[in-house]
């Protein structure tokens, strides 16, 4: 429509099903996991919207019954990376150039097909594949992913609206351009809509894409990129090319091309990427943009007015659900000694009542670590505790990987407040709780800001406003998403925009009209409506 200013659709978060025994959803994906725990999936790449089978495959499994295999999927190596960054240079040349309006287009239809159809689908891949609840699945790779879509479309239409003021007989402009070259996406197993975002958010800002979806959940990144095209999005825009890391990642990093990567994963692997950009700076055709987030060591801190009883369930939740599987689960927490026999009791009761098996039996709170890998580091972590005379393990402890992954809740009392649970990020079901003397406030909220490189997310609970506020002075660099009396999980689109710095990352905020800026290169236009026809100035025109 080149003669309207296009309005989109305002968002509204989407809203959580419950899956509440009775209900129609819960029969529906309960049929769907059926379907798809008997079939087996072959998964090729696909490069310039045409399926690419290299025959160098590895299996997809369930976390929590790894003998059940959910598909195959085919690996891309460097012949496939060449040939995808073609693929996305052609693309680039007519995407780029698309009207806004018809990017979003695409992405609200996503939305609407990831709200509807494809529900069931993304969540039951999730689930399966990923290892999560039902609840989880829901929350991530249904609502999480349709809010990211709805509010980034909305988002960059206010991008575009923001434009320099004009003094008489002058025009001037902002252009929003495309980033020449593409974007390499590299997501993390453990959100879907993390996935999700990371190629769409330079897609939707016209840029080209390189989707590296992690190898152990390849089955949910597969069926988005299947609702993508059924959203009409345009071959080659974003190719999809699993791989091994260096397999993918080398190539990708040595193209003329490579113009940015966004990155959800380890601080070490992201630390490794930066440094080989850094060696080939100059052989790239711009600055690469560099977006990245890198887990965290995230922390609840409890004042002695804390009620007690919110501060046990917040470390429950925040500490457990998705097995601690998150970048911003509670891993580390200070508790006063005032509180202690209380926290602890209740921390005991609640963790003992923990059911957790099978995402397929709904009554299950947690489920399985995502592979052996995670696994042996998690129970190696465990071990040394229980050996070590700086930390004791208060309950939990326990693992079994013969079925499936499984870890039991554990909660580490350390005793050394240095200890390397609550320095080191572990991302499994494992909470470190350090007990300080009341008196010792401020030697506390130190130990908390300099423990950990990371500063992704952290909470406070205390019923004192003045504490609240001391709290968060004191812990103002520690966290780049702060909680107050709230668990540190559960960041929603268009509410709390989310990222951290430190080691935590580059805190370009997903989700927000901060990220999306990233993902432009602004070109500013003066015109001039009546341009001079004399070379002289008036000063000239006398001694």
């Amino acid at each position: 429509m080149p003669n309207a200013i296009v309005q989109v659709p305002t968002p509204v978060n989407e809203v959580v099903r419950d899956y509440a025994p009775g209900s129609p959803e819960r029969a529906s994906i309960k049929q769907r996991l059926a379907e798809m725990m008997r079939e087996r999936v072959e998964i090729p790449l696909i490069i310039g919207g045409e399926e690419v089978r290299t025959g160098n495959t590895v299996q997809a499994v369930c976390p929590h019954d790894h003998g059940h295999v959910l598909a195959d999927f085919h690996q891309a190596g460097a012949p496939e990376i060449e040939r995808a960054i073609a693929a996305s240079q052609e693309a680039w040349k007519s995407w780029s150039e698309m009207a806004w309006e018809d990017r979003a287009a695409v992405f609200l239809k996503a939305a609407d097909l990831l709200a509807g159809p494809w529900r069931d689908t993304v969540n039951a891949a999730t689930m399966l594949n990923q290892s999560k609840t039902v609840f989880q699945a829901e929350i991530d790779s249904a609502c999480e992913l349709i809010d990211f879509w709805r509010f980034n479309s909305h988002y960059m239409r206010q991008i575009y609206t923001e434009q320099p003021g004009s003094v008489p007989g002058i025009w001037d402009t902002l252009e929003y351009r495309a980033i020449e070259g593409f974007i390499f996406a590299v997501a993390p197993f453990n959100f879907t809509s993390i996935s999700g975002n990371l190629p769409t958010a330079p897609a939707l800002m016209g840029n080209v894409a390189l989707w590296k979806p992690a190898s152990t959940s390849v089955l949910s990144s597969y069926y988005l990129m299947r609702l993508l095209e059924a959203a009409g999005l345009p071959a080659g825009v974003i190719n999809f090319v699993p791989g091994k890391g260096a397999a993918v990642g080398d190539p990708v990093l040595a193209s003329r091309h490579f113009a940015g990567i966004h990155f959800t994963g380890s601080t070490g692997t992201f630390q490794r990427m930066w440094q080989t950009i850094g060696g080939n700076i100059a052989n790239y055709r711009s600055y690469p943009r560099i977006v990245g987030e890198t887990g965290g060591k995230d922390f609840i801190f409890a004042h002695p007015t804390a009620d007690a009883r919110a501060l046990t369930i917040a470390l429950v939740r925040g500490s457990f659900e998705y097995q601690g599987q998150k970048c911003s689960a509670a891993s580390r927490a200070y508790v006063p000694r005032s509180l202690w026999p209380e926290v602890s009791a209740g921390l005991k009761e609640e963790i003992g009542s923990i059911s957790m098996g099978s995402p397929l039996d709904f009554r299950n709170f947690m489920a399985a670590v995502i592979d052996p890998s995670a696994f042996a580091t998690i129970t190696g972590a465990i071990e040394r505790a229980k050996a070590s005379p700086d930390a004791e393990i208060l309950c939990g402890g326990g693992f079994d990987d013969s079925t499936g992954y499984f870890i039991e809740p554990t909660v580490i009392v350390a005793h050394d407040p240095r200890y390397e649970t609550m320095r080191e990020e572990l991302f499994g079901p494992v909470m470190t709780i350090y007990v300080y003397d009341d008196a010792d406030l401020a030697e506390a909220l130190e130990l908390c800001d300099t423990t950990s490189d990371y500063a992704l997310t952290g909470a406070v609970f205390a019923n004192d406003r003045s504490a609240i506020v001391r709290m968060s002075a004191a812990l103002r660099h520690a966290a780049g998403n702060f909680y107050v009396n709230d668990k540190p999980t559960g960041a929603v689109v268009g509410q709390q925009p989310f990222g951290g710095a430190r080691a935590s990352g580059t805190n370009d905020k997903a989700g927000s009209i901060f990220n999306l800026l990233r993902w432009a290169s602004l070109r500013s236009t003066k015109e001039t409506f009546v341009p001079p026809t004399d070379y002289r100035y008036p000063h000239m025109g006398d001694e």
